[in-house]
């Protein structure tokens, strides 16, 4: 029986970390996410860990402790948000080249400008590409969850792993959370027993080592395979969670998709509100549902074909926009991910809605949900690009 408790998202992150006892942290604070850090430190200065917490002076020099920490042979953390995670970036692509299994919480926050500290997902789908290994968590829960996952995960694969929120939405708002055992976490994560690392004296090497053009290819093949193989490590850690507390996690999680006809594809905790949507369109006899998208990196792109087959419209929901003229982040993956494996497409259309902020409400959904019935009776989708809720 776990522990149950009352905790923001930040607190609940911070409490995992606690649990979990690593080596490093590398500090910088900055909006939402300010308050893991601060919570963590409280910790270590009342002695509950033995973890090294380095403040410095930038985001950059955040990731760069970890980096140097990791390639010791520790293990090693950091949080962040919006441009702290964009300062970062330079160092997040080193992370991930050099095989480093950093864990960073990222409670996400739009990007300047204008400048704005409320919640979208820009920071995070912007370095998308940087090689790390991503979750993102629908409420509290799942974000302490997903983060006594992420080591499991990380370093059985190689890669570094970012687990978001969604800042101020979970990041700060307080929610019942059932808490694991202390000695039950220690005995799921286990030890960090890194086979390759700077302070063994028995085996000298280098980090991080200039590659000319005949190695740098096959060193970003290998990054892209350990991509790979973490789908099956997401699903057996998920899996071994699930035993342990009864709550069993995926690639995905499906929503009253036995029979839909007509499915959002979202991210984050806007699932939430749009499952109290399906649940009231359901009690009026219609045959909707969604796909929550957990991990993002690596993308689940067979689960959700498998998900979508038999739908015969669907929207995508991107809190964040790609700028491409065409669609958001998301919803390029998903509608790649149905030409590839040859399906006979159902009708898709790219919804852009939250950013900065905004607020999405069921009435939201429901407009969302209203489109796709149209789509679904006609066959023709219009524009497939869209904006929800905005003064055009």
């Amino acid at each position: 029986m776990g522990i149950r408790e009352r905790l923001s998202g930040n607190e609940a992150v911070a409490f995992a970390m606690k649990q979990i006892n690593p080596d490093v942290m590398g500090a910088f604070p900055i909006t939402p996410s300010t308050e893991i850090p601060q919570y963590f430190s409280t910790y270590v200065d009342n002695g509950e860990v033995d973890t090294e917490f380095i403040p410095v002076e930038s985001e950059h020099s955040a990731m760069s402790t970890c980096i140097g920490a990791q390639a010791a042979g520790c293990r090693a953390i950091s949080a962040t948000s919006s441009c702290g995670l964009c300062y970062m970036t330079e160092m997040l692509y080193v992370a991930a080249s050099d095989r480093l299994p950093i864990t960073l919480a990222v409670s996400c926050r739009a990007l300047s400008g204008p400048i704005n500290i409320n919640n979208d997902h820009s920071d995070a789908m912007g370095v998308r590409d940087a090689g790390w290994l991503m979750l993102f968590a629908e409420t509290n829960q799942e974000a302490y969850d997903n983060y006594l996952q992420a080591m499991r995960i990380g370093e059985a694969v190689g890669l570094p792993i970012m687990v978001c929120q969604d800042g101020f939405i979970t990041s700060h708002a307080i929610e019942n959370i059932e808490l694991v055992e202390d000695e039950k976490v220690k005995a799921f994560v286990g030890e960090y027993k890194p086979q390759h690392y700077l302070l063994n004296k028995d085996e000298p090497m280098a980090v991080g080592a200039y590659a000319t053009p005949v190695y740098y290819m096959e060193a970003k093949r290998q990054q892209a395979q350990a991509m790979m193989d973490a789908k099956d490590v997401i699903k057996k850690v998920g899996a071994e969670f699930g035993k342990l507390t009864g709550r069993s996690y995926d690639l995905i999680e499906k929503y009253e998709m036995d029979d839909a006809e007509e499915a959002l594809v979202i991210i984050g905790s806007s699932a939430g509100t749009a499952k109290e949507t399906v649940n009231q369109l359901r009690a009026q006899g219609k045959k909707v549902g969604l796909v929550k998208v957990r991990s993002f990196r690596p993308f689940p792109a067979e689960e959700i074909v498998e998900a979508l087959k038999n739908v015969k419209a669907f929207a995508v929901m991107d809190k964040d926009d790609s700028f491409n003229g065409h669609c958001g982040p998301m919803f390029a993956e998903v509608t790649a991910a149905l030409y590839a494996q040859g399906v006979s497409a159902p009708k898709g259309i790219s919804y852009i809605y939250g950013l900065g902020g905004r607020d999405v409400r069921v009435e939201s959904i429901q407009q969302v949900f209203g489109e796709l019935a149209d789509i679904a009776a006609t066959g023709k989708t219009g524009e497939t690009y869209r904006y929800l809720d905005v003064r055009e």
